[in-house]
């Protein structure tokens, strides 16, 4: 069946610097299987899949895929479908704000131009890592376990661990290397910029092999949301991903009445359409 497509860029104001997603947006009669086929043939880090909403209060539902793992969040996904949905001809109940509905629940998100921004969901976990699990994932990013001032779970979703090193120097020099664990890992980590944002890495690791995401709204997401809970930041303030892989990521943050939006530009760079 010919279906609408769409790949959109997320997180950065320069076109081909963000963070791209493939966005089907009538999924209606996939299955999972389907779904999880065209993910991984892709080669995107993640696809969604627009869907009727099953909540009468939202506007529409999407599936995530990241190959063959299905995600019940995660934020340049959410960012990029809501973005695709409203260049389609989606009308949001509310024109200030899309309801969009994932397996992880209703997410709001708004609308100001170019910027969209997702309220960002409660944290699953956001304790300490434990002493193994920081001398395992120093081991990973090259370097002594001194050099890590926080660990913590950052999981809102996606399952990733967070370290927080003492400069964004010292996140960019980072030499990580897969092979000296196998396992399943998803790391974060960042550091300080002067401008008050910090400078992020997003790691996956899997059975020796790396990947590295060029800009990861989940992550930084539920970091913004640990470091201000311990007033290690401040909003509004904007983060910087991607500038090792050549992207020019920008995630910004701003709280209002004690609710983190968490946002980035977001641009459609192909528009046609795709045989499922």
């Amino acid at each position: 069946m010919r279906r609408r497509f769409m790949q959109v860029d997320v997180f950065s104001q320069d076109p081909y610097k963000g963070n791209p997603l493939g966005v089907v947006l009538d999924g209606d009669g996939l299955d999972a299987a389907q779904m999880r086929d065209y993910s991984s043939w892709s080669n995107l880090s993640e696809v969604t899949f627009v869907l009727p909403p099953s909540d009468g209060r939202a506007d529409f539902r999407f599936r995530i895929f990241a190959g063959q793992q299905e995600f019940p969040f995660a934020g340049h996904p959410i960012l990029g479908t809501v973005r695709a949905w409203l260049a389609s001809g989606g009308s949001p109940q509310n024109p200030a704000e899309v309801l969009a509905e994932c397996q992880a629940g209703l997410v709001p998100v708004r609308v100001q131009g170019d910027l969209l921004s997702f309220q960002s969901p409660a944290l699953l976990r956001s304790e300490a890592l434990d002493a193994a699990q920081v001398r395992q994932i120093s081991e990973l990013l090259g370097i002594d376990s001194a050099e890590i001032a926080a660990a913590f779970w950052a999981d809102n979703g996606p399952g990733w661990r967070a370290v927080l090193l003492d400069s964004a120097d010292a996140v960019l020099a980072l030499a990580p290397d897969a092979s000296r664990h196998h396992g399943v890992w998803k790391i974060g980590v960042l550091g300080p910029l002067a401008s008050g944002g910090f400078e992020v890495r997003a790691l996956n690791f899997a059975d020796g092999v790396l990947r590295e995401d060029p800009v990861t709204g989940s992550l930084n997401a539920a970091a913004a949301e640990w470091l201000l809970a311990r007033r290690l930041a401040e909003a509004p303030f904007c983060n910087r991903q991607g500038t090792v892989l050549g992207r020019r990521g920008r995630v910004q943050f701003r709280q209002e009445d004690g609710i983190l939006w968490t946002g980035g530009a977001t641009h459609v760079l192909i528009d046609g359409h795709i045989e499922l």
